[in-house]
């Protein structure tokens, strides 16, 4: 029938039911929006997507496009009345072939067609409802009369002789329709109510969609982005592979050849040698003086000519050697090269950060290298906060970093403006509208500025910290690397100044950079 056609057509034909929020792919056809995306998602490790009904493939994931238009559709077809095919309640006196009924009679107790409701109307006037196949619900259980009244005191459904005795004797009672009517009426101002908040409700939870769908969308082009990454790192490293292997067959080539024409130059010698020691063996066998004394002599070579085959026992690389140096340089250039691409890859920037020892406290050491900063023990009472700055300033661009400390004593680890003021009380790292750090001080460690202070969950068995600085888009973030990655805190601002990297130190403490 018509109903049922429709309802095939608001059905998904992944899960087989109604719609709920519907979207559309290119080709046309609609799904669930959570039935297509766990579709895609399953389809993601292969690489290819395709469209469940037409198998039309996608080269990249598809978008999903709402389709409001089906969604109000499902929405109207839920609120409207049941079909009458699907009440399963047919006419009481079509026996030969079902027909819907269309309403029921409660005093009669019987259901009817169009055809015997005229007949039916035309004989009697009795309340007829909705097509129903129970009746006691619909007649008063004491009484077994059909409900005709409403008691809004009581707020109960009453039928003429609850009305006339019984405890709902004089009452203020309305009749069924009448009640009905201002109880909708109320309902409809409730829904008025309801409609702005289910506007709100709807338009949070596009954005959440929305959102969602971005996220799904850059997680697929970051993976789209590190499998290339990737691809070029192994085509690099089976470059470099072959450079090193090549080295080495170039300098094994070189050496044994030399070695190959030593050892057939040394065969001669030896064959020579051989032939002269055989007619030496020979001559002392000679009994006839006269012979032996006029035989020819013969010169030995002593060979102190010979080339130096072993190598010559000085210091340094034997030229009949590997040079495991040019090799391990090759190497290294090719690791580099990879490095510098993929940090360019990356957007990112490693700065050699250097520490400024006209910026340290008098009881902070700065190592030789200027990349470690240690704070020296003092009995009593502390002077001032060991507080350090980097020399290079950063004024732009994205730029990475590391940090590792000794787990020894508390630290601020932050960037700091060249104007923080240098009193006692305000110079400290964090404790400023000039200054952003991690207080690794105390626990719960705290992410600081301008005093105003957040506790952090951080691991202090693991030393080390990466900082990451995107001075336009005004990001300060901290992480722990440990295994995995763990994101500790990020702070935004609208950066103003160069900013320097600072320390603050406190007993014994020892903070070194790694860039």
């Amino acid at each position: 029938m018509a109903s049922a056609d429709l309802r095939a057509e608001l059905d998904c034909s992944i899960c087989l039911s109604l719609y709920k929020d519907p979207v559309s792919l290119r080709c046309g056809h609609n799904f669930c929006r959570f039935c297509i995306v766990s579709a895609l998602d399953a389809q993601e490790a292969a690489g290819v997507y395709s469209c469940p009904d037409c198998r039309a493939e996608y080269p990249e994931r598809p978008a999903l496009e709402k389709n409001r238009k089906l969604g109000n559709i499902v929405e109207r077809f839920l609120s409207a009345r049941p079909d009458m095919e699907e009440t399963g309640i047919f006419c009481t006196y079509c026996t030969k072939s079902p027909v819907p009924a269309v309403r029921t009679c409660l005093q009669c107790e019987m259901s009817l067609c169009d055809n015997h409701l005229m007949a039916h109307n035309k004989m009697v006037d009795h309340i007829l409802t909705e097509p129903t196949g129970n009746f006691g619900s619909k007649k008063c259980s004491l009484h077994k009369k059909v409900l005709e009244y409403y008691c809004p005191q009581d707020t109960v459904c009453l039928c003429v002789s609850c009305c006339l005795v019984g405890e709902h004797r004089g009452h203020q009672v309305e009749l069924l329709d009448e009640a009905s009517e201002k109880k909708k009426k109320k309902l409809r101002k409730y829904l008025e109510e309801l409609n702005p908040q289910k506007a709100k409700i709807q338009t949070r939870l596009q954005n959440l969609q929305d959102h969602q769908r971005n996220i799904q969308e850059k997680a697929s082009d970051k993976r789209k982005n590190v499998r290339k990454l990737f691809m070029d790192i192994k085509e690099q490293l089976e470059m470099a592979e072959k450079k090193a292997l090549s080295e080495i067959s170039r300098q094994e080539e070189k050496i044994v050849s030399q070695i190959s024409d030593l050892i057939k130059k040394l065969e001669l010698e030896e064959d020579e040698l051989s032939r002269k020691m055989r007619h030496v063996e020979e001559m002392c066998h000679v009994t006839d003086p006269i012979r032996l004394l006029q035989e020819s002599d013969i010169t030995v070579c002593g060979h102190g000519d010979d080339e130096d085959i072993g190598g010559d026992g000085g210091e340094g690389r034997s030229e009949d050697d590997l040079d495991e140096v040019l090799i391990s340089l090759t190497l290294h250039r090719s690791m580099r090269d990879i490095v510098t691409n993929v940090t360019s890859e990356l957007g990112l920037h490693v700065p050699d950060i250097l520490l400024d020892e006209d910026t340290a406290y008098r009881n902070v050491q700065i190592s030789e290298d200027l990349k470690t900063a240690t704070r020296e023990y003092t009995s009593g009472r502390y002077l001032d906060r060991g507080r350090v700055l980097s020399r290079c300033d950063l004024s732009s661009g994205r730029h990475y970093w590391e940090v590792e400390w000794n787990q020894e004593g508390g630290f601020h680890i932050g960037l700091s403006y060249p104007s923080i003021e240098r009193k006692r009380d305000e110079s400290c790292t964090g404790c400023n509208d000039k200054s952003w750090c991690l207080d690794m001080s105390d626990v719960p460690c705290e992410a600081c500025h301008n005093s105003v202070t957040s506790p952090l969950s951080v691991d202090t068995t693991c030393p080390r910290l990466g900082v990451f600085l995107d001075y336009e888009a005004g990001r300060l973030s901290f992480y722990q690397l440990c295994d995995p990655i763990r994101h500790l805190h990020t702070f935004t601002a609208s950066f103003s100044q160069p900013l320097h990297v600072a320390f603050c130190l406190w007993d014994e403490a020892s903070v070194r950079i790694i860039s």
